[in-house]
């Protein structure tokens, strides 16, 4: 069953996908994902593979017979691509040369470009889930693209509000909350050239970083050479970071926020940014959305956005610190 099911409550569609309940846990003694599988190439430093297991598909079965007059459905339209990140099974983004993350950051452009091209895509949404407690069945260093048929309502809302901002104020909504940041001092971890990244005012977890560009622009494709460079190093070290905080591989899941495609022109209004969503409150112990944050979304973060930006600046330093040494 793979179908796309309105939710008149929250005027959005839910993706049914109960075919990948099948989707495997990876025998310890082979990966897809690894040269030699038969899967992937024997030499690539990046790769995009389709899903073995899409929730969306660009040739999809009709929906079940299940709608009725109040109850709509529709075909669960769409693209669903893993992206690798190295051939190395064990290699994590932050251990990565910077270069090689910049080849990570062209395929992503070239997959935006290329999916674009369908016209009935209308959001990208660029991402990786990182570690076990997030779900991940394939350790294998990878993130994920989806190309839905729709604005995801989360999406939808932050694209509404840039929007109302605009209309009101003629200034974007996100170039106004990096430059507050940037005023502010005490929640920026991370700076270079033509990004930033800062643990939010509002966070709502812990240690949920948004990475920032700094100038008023859209989407990958926008980017030039430099750009995509600094964001290659600002991953690198956002993400190294995180894994200083407590001396592991650190959770994430890590979502990438850009314009709509085929929606009309958010030009003006919207602005690239990335959100970390790490579900650790301390070295041992989770964060978990509980009924608050689930059923009201109404948000709850245990702890003080500004001790916990003081504490990721540490954390960066030491990241800084050990490259140094190893360079």
């Amino acid at each position: 069953m793979a179908e796309l099911r309105y939710n008149p409550l929250l005027k959005d569609w839910v993706m049914i996908a109960s075919h990948r309940q099948n989707r495997p846990q990876m025998p310890k003694d082979w990966c897809p994902f690894c040269p030699g599988s038969g899967k992937v190439p024997e030499h690539f430093t990046v790769f995009e593979y389709d899903n073995d297991f899409p929730a969306l598909s660009q040739a999809p079965p009709e929906p079940d017979a299940v709608a009725t007059d109040f109850y709509h459905t529709k075909e669960a339209y769409g693209k669903c691509e893993v992206i690798l990140y190295s051939p190395d099974h064990t290699v994590t983004l932050p251990e990565l040369p910077v270069s090689h993350i910049e080849e990570l950051v062209e395929l992503w452009t070239e997959r935006f470009e290329e999916l674009k091209k369908d016209e009935r895509i209308k959001y990208i949404f660029i991402f990786e889930n990182r570690g076990d407690v997030v779900g991940v069945t394939m350790p294998h260093p990878h993130g994920q693209i989806y190309g839905y048929s729709f604005i995801p309502k989360k999406l939808e809302l932050e694209l509404a509000s840039c929007t109302e901002y605009f209309e009101e104020k003629h200034r974007c909504l996100i170039c106004d909350m990096v430059q507050d940041e940037l005023k502010a001092k005490e929640r920026i971890i991370i700076e270079n050239d033509d990004f930033v990244t800062f643990l939010p005012f509002f966070s709502d977890y812990p240690y949920g970083v948004y990475i920032a560009a700094k100038s008023h622009i859209q989407n990958l494709s926008q980017f030039s050479k430099q750009q995509k460079f600094n964001l290659a190093q600002i991953l690198k070290e956002t993400a190294g970071t995180l894994d200083s905080l407590f001396g592991y591989t650190f959770p994430y899941m890590m979502c990438m926020h850009q314009d709509p495609v085929n929606s009309g022109d958010f030009s003006e209004s919207f602005h690239f940014h990335i959100e970390f969503y790490p579900p650790m409150r301390s070295a041992e112990k989770q964060k978990f959305n509980a009924s608050s944050e689930t059923g009201a979304w109404a948000a709850c973060n245990p702890t003080a956005p500004e001790e916990k930006a003081a504490e990721l600046r540490e954390a960066h330093q030491r990241f800084m610190n050990k490259r140094k040494n190893e360079d």
